[in-house]
């Protein structure tokens, strides 16, 4: 199939042409893309979904684990499986604005979250951080929350690269339940 490609770029007209390249539809994440579920505001009422999450079943929501103060959950629009937020139950925007018990237990569930990934699923490394504001990139600039991607070896392949496709190998639900039987106690 290869042996057709060259470096001059083909014209693709209509549906039917045939290409060099497999196609994987991941149609679930449009609804990442047209912004489905964003809130319409700042407030707390205002369809947060950071704000609902935890009225619903871990289930359902797809929380890990619950704390005080902070919750534990699988992003929904993941950049790799086993994608986490830490998130306050507190409607909060700004990391300055969480009261120190918060940042405590942020910072506690951060380093459980590590390990129970480490353990389900023997992560090599993480990328851990927040985007404070909609100019720094957050998607839900309201309500603070803080991802932990766990990274493996060559977890970087062609289809992130070129196909703008991430590949994830299981569901959310039996990820969620794998981190929460692997996740430690306090």
């Amino acid at each position: 199939m290869l042996s057709r490609m060259t470096n001059e770029p083909e014209q693709q007209i209509g549906v039917g042409t045939p290409d060099a390249f497999q196609r994987l539809w991941t149609p679930h994440r449009m609804a990442y893309i047209q912004g489905e579920n964003k809130p319409t505001g700042s407030g707390a009422d205002d369809g947060c979904p950071f704000c609902s999450i935890p009225s619903k079943s871990d289930e359902d929501g797809l929380i890990v684990a619950r704390g005080e103060s902070v919750y534990a959950v699988l992003n929904l629009y993941p950049y790799n499986g086993g994608h986490l937020m830490i998130v306050p139950f507190r409607h909060v925007a700004d990391y300055t604005d969480l009261d120190a018990a918060e940042t405590v237990e942020l910072a506690e569930f951060t380093k459980r979250a590590m390990r129970a990934l480490r353990t389900a699923s023997g992560a090599h490394g993480f990328n851990i951080g927040m985007n404070q504001g909609e100019a720094a990139g957050a998607g839900i600039a309201a309500h603070l929350h803080q991802h932990i991607v766990p990274r493996w070896g060559g977890d970087t392949n062609f289809m992130p690269v070129v196909g703008h496709t991430k590949v994830l190998p299981q569901l959310l639900a039996d990820t969620r339940r794998m981190l929460a039987d692997a996740w430690p106690p306090a």
